[in-house]
């Protein structure tokens, strides 16, 4: 085979693996392996039939190269786990961005629902919460506390009673979307009302500031888990409903990989929102500055990872194909 013919057909194919050689964001060990195979091959026969050619030494830096990768790969596993939670999350919440929108505009509409139900009843949050529960906050706004009902129990059986509670909440809202998106929807219903009916509760009462910082201390966290619960749920009941140009089975198995590894992401979350719940909301006397930055902090954290990280990743992949 003439030297020009062997680099025309081979060029492309050299290109991508020269991209590969240090980057540490896309080339997964597999792919690395694959190219030091590839080239290595190629190699072997330019030295066989080019000898003193330039391409000859090309080759060999680019499978010198790919070894060092090689090496870097097997030497540092907990890289992996670092990309797998900056890189291969983000572009799956990218692939599952509608699921999330959809389930952030229902749970907001389901909000508004119970916060306008609760103005045009005060009786409404009876229904949705019980009486019991209405009757305690009512004598502790009475007595001066209207958030006492977070110190109730200790701060560790709290942390772990909230976070198992909540991320068994979430794993049922993911679960539900199995009976397409509105079995996912009908558990973000109820908690959309839910949360709308209790802040309301309080805001007539002339307590929005007081009832915000404290909700929002931990419910900044815990909401978006379960919108972001929601949304993989959605995603994972569409993968099936709406299968497009690909058979039912490959569309539903490509959206329960995108919509498992959003709801994966959820775990901590939760089990920092039940932290900040059972060790710090229960003091209803922390600073407000101290519960702005906590509450802010939370917000900033939500949208870049879940927004612009997302963004980001998609834009990078999309560079290097």
């Amino acid at each position: 085979m003439k030297e020009t013919v062997f680099i025309r057909r081979r060029l492309e194919k050299w290109k991508e693996m020269e991209n590969m050689v240090g980057d540490t964001v896309f080339a997964t060990p597999d792919d690395v392996v694959k190219a030091y195979n590839e080239v290595t091959s190629d190699l072997a026969f330019a030295q066989t039939q080019y000898p003193d050619s330039s391409i000859t030494s090309y080759l060999n830096d680019l499978a010198l190269g790919l070894h060092r990768d090689l090496y870097r790969h097997k030497h540092t596993p907990w890289s992996q786990i670092v990309r797998y939670w900056t890189h291969d999350i983000p572009l799956a919440v990218y692939e599952a961005r509608n699921g999330l929108l959809i389930s952030l505009v229902f749970f907001l509409g389901c909000c508004l629902v119970g916060a306008v139900s609760t103005l045009a009843d005060p009786e409404f949050p009876r229904f949705i919460l019980g009486d019991y529960y209405v009757d305690m906050t009512l004598d502790n706004i009475a007595a001066g506390n209207p958030m006492a009902v977070y110190s109730m129990g200790s701060q560790v059986g709290s942390f772990l009673g909230i976070t198992i509670n909540n991320i068994l909440v979430s794993f049922i809202v993911y679960i539900m979307g199995i009976f397409t998106c509105f079995g996912t929807c009908y558990y973000l219903l109820n908690n959309g009302v839910m949360v709308g009916a209790f802040i309301t509760f309080f805001v007539v009462r002339g307590l929005f500031v007081e009832s915000i910082l404290a909700i929002m201390l931990h419910g900044t966290l815990e909401l978006s888990a379960i919108v972001i619960a929601g949304g993989a749920g959605i995603t994972l009941g569409n993968g099936w409903l709406f299968p497009g140009t690909y058979s039912r089975m490959e569309s539903f198995l490509m959206a329960a990989r995108h919509s498992a590894k959003v709801l994966l992401s959820t775990t901590p979350i939760f089990v920092l929102a039940g932290f900040i719940e059972g060790f710090f909301t229960r003091f209803t006397n922390i600073g407000d500055g101290f519960r702005l930055m906590v509450i802010f902090t939370s917000a900033a954290f939500v949208v870049f990872y879940y927004v612009l990280l997302p963004i980001k990743r998609h834009r990078d992949a999309s560079q290097r194909k």
